[in-house]
């Protein structure tokens, strides 16, 4: 492939910051992006490869630090080669993601690795500066639902009160770090590794302190694929025997963070389609939608099932409708 021209200001600065780093002459391999503005190329030179990571409305400090974090703990997060203003050159951990791979192989041994992976995590402390999940701010990340999946301000104010309190109970005590993106395809399948360094950690610039519920339900309630029932059961058990954490209360954390969070992903897959014309997140909706009943059923979230059951349901209408709407 192909170097592409890199135009403007950015573009140069592209370039010194690979010449800088010997990585000028490289072959560019742009690389699918996620829903962040985030942009990744994979670099060829010679036998070698690295990761591009341009990110100009993040802070790729964080990224770093974190990244240095989760490898000094024994986990596999890409190795920091170099870093400058908006852009990062990182190690390239390949491409087996395991979202591809669970297709034509059994799933449940790639999810056991993830859950292994958020295990060895949970054993040690958030590093210093996170931003703490504490039940105000889980509520208040709800409010894209009402808006953008919705349309229903007025209902915001009802729903973070019904909510809040049943966070108090069951997403305290916030103790971990949660890489809050934790699914299948921001995982990678790396065979060559031993015990968690075989998950590939690939999001977490978007870090919080918080329960350590809340990345295993952000992979078993995955927005983008289905996960067996048994392979869901598998994994919460292989994670409360390794921890030996009271099996009710700990279902109750997952079922209370599985909502706060699919409730929170309606509004950002509604805004997504809404401002960044990226109607294609709509088709997911159903989905998380399902995740989000399936939550509600739990005896913890009877306080918050009157507002919810006052949302439209994912019906062809109302996706349409969300696919249509025009951006501001």
């Amino acid at each position: 492939m192909d170097r592409p021209t890199l135009g403007g200001r950015a573009g140069g600065a592209v370039v010194r910051f690979l010449d800088d780093l010997g990585w000028a002459e490289a072959t560019r391999e742009p690389l699918a992006g996620d829903a962040s503005t985030r942009v990744y190329t994979r670099l060829r030179q010679g036998s070698k490869t690295a990761i591009l990571m341009q990110d100009p409305d993040g802070d790729v400090d964080l990224f770093a630090r974190l990244a240095r974090h989760l490898t000094g703990l024994g986990l596999s997060a890409p190795r920091v080669y170099g870093q400058a203003k908006g852009l990062l050159l990182l190690e390239d951990l390949g491409d087996g993601l395991i979202a591809r791979l669970a297709s034509d192989t059994p799933e449940q041994p790639l999810y056991i690795v993830a859950t292994d992976a958020l295990i060895a995590l949970h054993r040690h402390a958030a590093p210093s500066g996170l931003p703490v999940a504490t039940p105000d701010r889980l509520a208040q990340m709800i409010d894209l639902a009402f808006l953008h999946y919705a349309d229903r301000p007025d209902l915001i104010a009802q729903a973070t009160d019904a909510l809040r309190p049943v966070l108090a109970t069951h997403a305290m005590p916030a103790d971990v770090m949660v890489l809050r993106d934790y699914h299948a395809e921001n995982i990678l399948w790396l065979p060559d590794r031993k015990g968690a360094a075989r998950a590939g950690l690939l999001d977490f610039q978007d870090a919080l302190q918080g329960h350590r519920a809340y990345d295993l339900i952000s992979l078993l309630e995955d927005a983008r694929r289905d996960v067996a029932p048994a392979t869901v059961e598998a994994c919460i058990q292989h994670y409360l025997s390794a921890t030996g954490l009271p099996q009710d209360a700990f279902r109750a954390s997952l079922a209370v963070l599985g909502a706060q969070r699919n409730l929170r992903i309606l509004g950002v897959f509604a805004r997504l389609a809404k401002t960044r014309a990226k109607p294609h997140y709509i088709d997911l909706i159903p989905r998380v939608w399902g995740h989000l009943q399936t939550d509600l059923n739990h005896p913890a979230l009877a306080p918050l099932r009157a507002v919810i059951a006052q949302l439209p349901i994912p019906d062809a209408a109302h996706l349409e409708r969300l696919k249509s709407c025009p951006m501001p």
